[in-house]
């Protein structure tokens, strides 16, 4: 597998435009895209939770909080915890 560096951008469309032209045999290529994070995409992509609570130090706190990944398993978690707190 041959790598090559390149750079474009995303459009409105979400569609992948790259100017420069790329020095490989044409042919099937694999495509991994590396975004820059800047402030202001960084704020595009996290958006405010909604709070449950009415209490404005928790509400401020849950809103800055990211939401678990669909694969969590919580008990997982409190063995992983209990096994590290007691040393098993």
């Amino acid at each position: 597998m041959q790598a090559t560096k390149v750079k474009g951008i995303i459009n409105q469309e979400g569609k992948l435009i790259i100017e420069d032209p790329i020095n490989l045999v044409p042919g099937e290529v694999e495509v991994i895209v590396l975004q820059s994070i800047n402030l202001q995409t960084e704020q595009l992509s996290v958006p405010k939770r909604q709070s449950p609570s009415q209490v404005k130090a928790l509400k401020e706190w849950f809103e800055n909080t990211q939401p678990t990944s669909a694969d969590f398993d919580p008990e997982q978690a409190k063995w992983e915890y209990l096994k590290e707190k007691h040393n098993l």
